[in-house]
């Protein structure tokens, strides 16, 4: 059987703006981290708008060797002033070396770890109901400024 192929469309970047984590603490999962995101901007050819402050974080869990796993919940509103609401999970993991630069907050080229999300939306507004029927990826990085998410459609 041959394999079906996988396509994308580039949706958009969003740049978040993060707040100092809450640390919970060790628990039965790993260490708990809740960080809240304070903004952001979503730039793209398919949407453009800003990430709302308020109502979003990322309840991160990290194992011991330094691997993270994402649990973000974030609320966009669309240039358009449609409302709309992401959830994605994702996995940021590296060397030793690499994820001490990156938690220390040095500049870390992002072919050096691998930081990858998987997103779903849900809105009301009728101009954006497509995102309500798909599923997205995107390609992160951990620039010192804040997460940066390279996002796509999977078509």
């Amino acid at each position: 059987m041959t394999p079906l192929p996988l396509t994308s469309d580039f949706l958009f970047r969003m740049v978040l703006k993060v707040g100092a984590p809450q640390m919970v603490g060790p628990t039965r999962n790993g260490e708990l981290r809740v960080v809240p995101v304070t903004g952001g901007t979503v730039e793209g050819p398919r949407f453009t708008g800003e990430v709302l402050p308020g109502t979003a974080a990322d309840w991160l869990r990290v194992d011991p060797d330094g691997t993270a796993h994402m649990d973000v919940r974030l609320t966009l509103k669309a240039a358009t002033g449609g409302v709309v609401f992401m959830h994605y999970s994702g996995i940021r993991t590296g060397t030793p070396e690499v994820l001490a630069r990156l938690n220390g907050g040095q500049p870390v080229d992002p072919s050096e770890y691998y930081f990858r999300i998987a997103a779903r939306f849900e809105t009301g507004a009728a101009d954006l109901a497509w995102m309500n029927k798909g599923v997205a990826v995107g390609v992160g990085q951990r620039p010192p400024s804040g997460p940066t998410y390279d996002v796509y459609a999977i078509t």
